[in-house]
């Protein structure tokens, strides 16, 4: 089955009924009945390898049709969702924390989670070091007591990429397994796990939703790597409304043609922005100058809505800010991946690459409105802080 038709017909439900409706129920639930002790306990030891009703903490009938749609998508053996992504990163990060562990970072992992790092598993005795954003130094960081390798990539607003088949050749060599926030391509673009990849996690806040009114993580995981991801989230009280589930569930149903008009309308605001002489850099991994291009090209089926410019030396950063001040089509906020198009100013954290000497940036996510519009927004905005 293509994965355009996997959106449509599967987490659907039981299809081989006589009559139902065309999406799964909505079904909200804290408390599940049993008819007797025997069935009730029946549940709680299927409940350790399947998808069952036991308790709405551990999910309802509509947040499992969700997890199978995922996991169809990402050929996954296990999913399992989270109120948010960053809830879902700390869980990767939380299942594989010990004293005295020792975990790699790609230098462009989403930000927070150096906050993770720094506020708790430091205090815990995990040892963390960053590697360069492509990973290329993988080999000559890993130690005996490695525990898990946590890699982004595209890479956060720079989009710096991964050759991830070399880099899970390299850590299954030493028995360590491999996460990736695959929030950029959301599961749809790209899919991790073929290329030997063990967990993948996505916000299911952006693209799978797609109408910026849900937040959500998720994390779908081989069969290898599964055992705990179903059970630290019930220890520490992590749990998914399924009134998101389902939100979620209706926004995947059209993730191809939003993810496609994304990209469609995104190539042409970087063709616009390449005549631009206020911009020194454009970041898009579609375009030849992009670092390790031909890798993004032979691994992922497209890009998304993200383009992020820095521009020139004549420009700081408060006309980076008037810029983004003038836009009136481009909003101001946190986030992406929704219908509407965004302009932040920002610094990308980085540890291991000094950036202290390069930008300002812009971080743009390219909507779903008509591009002319957008182009004469962005040049009434670099008008307006012409030197």
């Amino acid at each position: 089955m293509n994965s355009k038709t996997k959106l449509i017909h599967c987490g659907r439900g039981d299809q081989n009924t006589e009559v139902r409706s065309v999406n799964p129920t909505l079904m909200r639930a804290s408390t599940i009945l049993f008819k007797d002790h025997a069935t009730w306990q029946k549940y709680k030891e299927l409940r350790k390898t399947e998808r069952v009703l036991s308790y709405g903490a551990r999910g309802t009938a509509t947040n499992f049709e969700l997890e199978k749609l995922i996991c169809t998508l990402e050929g996954g053996y296990r999913a399992q969702l989270f109120p948010t992504g960053l809830a879902a990163l700390a869980m990767v990060l939380l299942n594989y924390a010990s004293k005295d562990a020792h975990f790699l970072i790609t230098d462009a992992i989403y930000g927070p989670v150096r906050t993770i790092c720094e506020l708790f598993l430091e205090k815990i005795g995990v040892k963390i070091d960053f590697l360069k954003a492509d990973a290329s130094d993988v080999e000559e960081k890993i130690k005996p007591n490695t525990k898990l390798i946590l890699c982004e990539s595209p890479g956060s607003i720079l989009y710096e990429i991964i050759d991830l088949p070399k880099l899970c050749k390299v850590a299954h060599a030493h028995n360590i397994p491999v996460a990736i926030d695959n929030t950029y391509s959301s599961g749809y673009f790209l899919n991790p796990l073929e290329f030997g990849v063990d967990i993948s996690v996505i916000a299911a806040t952006k693209y799978l939703s797609g109408h910026s009114d849900v937040t959500m993580g998720i994390v779908v995981v081989n069969e290898k790597e599964w055992k705990n991801f179903d059970k630290l989230p019930e220890v520490l009280g992590f749990t998914t409304s399924p009134d998101d589930a389902y939100l979620v569930l209706r926004g995947m149903r059209t993730l191809d043609v939003r993810m496609r008009a994304h990209e469609k309308n995104a190539d042409e605001i970087v063709e616009f922005l390449q005549t631009r002489k206020e911009i020194k850099t454009i970041f898009y991994p579609k375009l030849k100058s992009h670092p390790n291009h031909e890798i993004f090209m032979r691994d992922h089926k497209g890009a998304n809505g993200m383009i992020t410019i820095e521009f020139t030396e004549d420009f700081s950063k408060d006309d980076a800010i008037k810029f983004a001040d003038k836009l009136e089509y481009f909003s101001i906020g946190a986030s992406w991946g929704g219908y509407e198009s965004l302009a932040t100013v920002t610094t990308p954290p980085r540890t291991i690459a000094d950036l202290s000497k390069r930008g300002p940036f812009v971080r743009f996510h390219i909507g779903l409105e008509d591009t002319k519009d957008l182009i004469a927004d962005l040049t009434q905005a670099f008008d307006s802080i012409k030197k």
